[in-house]
């Protein structure tokens, strides 16, 4: 079994495999799993650092992996008008929901009042699968960081 420890930020040669995985996986710390091409996978990573969509992992036989993001159940709002779009990220944001955030549109997990929320705000509705990458929030990419100020 390949067995993967370290992240790599810069890749300057060609990946050996890929392993797709959904969000919820990709949270995870510990994961085994099967590359793209079959092989058995034991991913090790330092917890609450979730591994992102593109990002390559080096095994201990030095093979590179690259994380892909598997297409999940979400839903997709959209809007023309900045402002609606604002508001109802906004409104959102005070829910603490996990939002996956683009020019005009956002996207979660499939939710029936979040969904009623955006539809109340006359945003067009997806539920079509997609990848599921959301915001890692105000202080998720900021080592070191604390709240105890």
């Amino acid at each position: 079994m390949l067995q993967a420890y370290q992240r790599l930020s810069h890749v300057h040669q060609a990946v050996n495999d890929s392993i797709t995985l959904d969000h919820g996986t990709r949270q995870k710390a510990r994961i085994k799993s099967r590359t793209d091409s079959g092989h058995e996978i034991g991913i090790f990573v330092e917890r609450g650092h979730p591994l992102k969509v593109g990002e390559v992992l080096k095994t201990e036989c030095g093979q590179l992996i690259e994380v892909k993001g598997a297409a999940e159940p979400v839903i997709t709002a959209s809007s023309d008008d900045w402002l609606t779009f604002s508001k109802v990220c906004y409104h959102l944001g005070n829910r603490h929901t996990v939002l996956q955030v683009g020019e005009r549109w956002l996207r979660f997990k499939p939710d029936h009042v979040l969904t009623e929320l955006c539809e109340m705000y006359g945003l067009t509705i997806s539920d079509k699968e997609a990848v599921f990458e959301p915001e890692s929030g105000a202080y998720g990419s900021h080592k070191g960081h604390s709240h105890a100020h």
